[in-house]
């Protein structure tokens, strides 16, 4: 997405049409469209405010939830995703599997394997099979 203007522009900009100049003429002189500066000159006099407005800045719902759902892996450090969300789902605590997992990711918690398990390790060869003649008795 491109950026916003810079205030100082805008500033400018109304105060050029606040002074007596259209719209367009100050649109031209900054370089910006004809409606872009009707919008800013009508904001500020509707508001009083010229920047512009904030952008991103979502939050989860599950984020009112958060202290249960930190709660329930710090009890359990070894649930699984699936088990975490059946377990929401008990409480009647909305949220896919998707807003789970992007929740703990911005908490820094992951879902891996404990060491206690063992894991997957480097596998050696093993045994060798007995020879065909030792396992059907022909020498």
């Amino acid at each position: 997405m491109p950026k916003a203007y810079s205030e100082d522009m805008r500033t400018r900009l109304i105060a050029r049409v606040e002074s007596g100049e259209s719209r367009r003429e100050a649109a031209e002189h900054y370089e910006v469209s004809a409606s872009t500066a009707v919008n800013w000159v009508k904001c500020f006099r509707e508001t009083g405010r010229c920047a512009a407005k904030p952008r991103g800045g979502n939050v989860s719902p599950l984020e009112e939830h958060g202290e249960f759902l930190l709660g329930l892996i710090d009890e359990q450090p070894d649930l699984t995703l699936d088990e975490v969300i059946s377990t929401m789902r008990r409480h009647k605590i909305a949220g896919s599997r998707t807003a789970v997992w992007r929740f703990f990711q911005r908490h820094k918690i992951t879902f891996k394997k404990s060491l206690a398990r063992g894991g997957a390790a480097a596998r050696g060869r093993g045994a060798r099979p007995a020879a065909l003649d030792a396992r059907t008795g022909h020498v």
